[in-house]
């Protein structure tokens, strides 16, 4: 199934894709509905509806750093190995889930930075089993110059990554993608900027599962990215072309669709 979250008359609502259709799900929010389920109240024409990022709120989001060669370019900035207790434990971070964008939400340029990223990356949504529910892509959108200063004093990343998190345009559930040995894309303005495979993960899905879950609960609709795929990133090219104030941003994974952003033309600063 393709399931979504869409926007109608004013209203959120969880639904299913079907081909130009969108049914409406009997249930407050997907993961409401990722948990108990319910049948189908309506349904809508695709182009009358406004998609969402799948889970707007979600409890919690973990982000991980999966894939190997990511983590060896990443480290490299910093004239760094990689640890050798990477290759022991996947470890992630907690990102922001009140700052969660969806497919084509202008997204906030932070202020104080002069080097904004995208990160692409896969996300998978935990369903009321406690088991991966469904995938979808995930933007990790980060400020490296703020990452890099806070992560000199040995903390972090945080402030550098907490304004943006987007996520769509849908959720696929596992037995539509199959083996996940899935071609991933980074475009810029419509120039392509990144290519990777999701097959490359060095952890599988079900050890970030395990982990995530260890010594706690996971609920439905919590969010585990995979990290960054190899060549997934500006910082990873070194080339200093970051992304600008207007710049469209578009992250594609194979089988589950793309993921479209465009930079706010605005510095948005929180609290002025």
């Amino acid at each position: 199934m393709r399931l979504c979250t869409f926007s109608f008359e004013g209203r959120a609502a969880p639904g299913r894709v079907e081909g130009e259709r969108i049914v409406e799900l009997a249930a407050p929010t997907l993961a409401a509905w990722l948990a108990a389920g319910g049948g189908d109240v309506g349904e809508h024409a695709a182009e009358d509806v406004r998609l969402l990022a799948p889970v707007p709120l979600p409890p919690s989001v973990r982000d991980f750093y999966a894939f190997e060669r990511h983590v060896r370019a990443a480290r490299a900035q910093r004239g760094l190995e990689v640890a050798p207790e990477w290759y022991r434990v996947p470890v992630f971070y907690f990102s922001n889930p009140a700052a969660i964008y969806g497919p084509d939400d202008e997204i906030p340029y932070p202020e104080e930075t002069s080097a904004l990223d995208y990160e692409l990356e896969a996300a998978a949504v935990v369903g009321g089993d406690g088991r991966i529910a469904g995938f979808t892509v995930m933007n990790d959108w980060s400020a490296r110059d703020l990452q890099k200063m806070e992560m000199a004093v040995g903390l972090g990343p945080a402030k550098g990554k907490d304004f943006a998190t987007s996520l769509g345009p849908v959720l696929v559930t596992p037995d539509e993608l199959g083996e996940l040995g899935l071609e991933m894309v980074a475009r810029v303005n419509g120039e392509e900027r990144s290519r990777g495979n999701l097959g490359d993960m060095h952890w599988t899905w079900e050890q970030l599962v395990e982990h995530a879950g260890r010594n706690t609960r996971l609920v439905p609709g919590d969010v585990l990215g995979s990290g960054t795929v190899g060549s997934g990133c500006i910082l990873e090219h070194g080339d200093g072309r970051w992304l600008r104030r207007g710049d469209e941003v578009e992250l594609e994974i194979e089988g589950i669709g793309v993921l479209r952003n465009t930079v706010a033309r605005e510095i948005v600063a929180y609290g002025a």
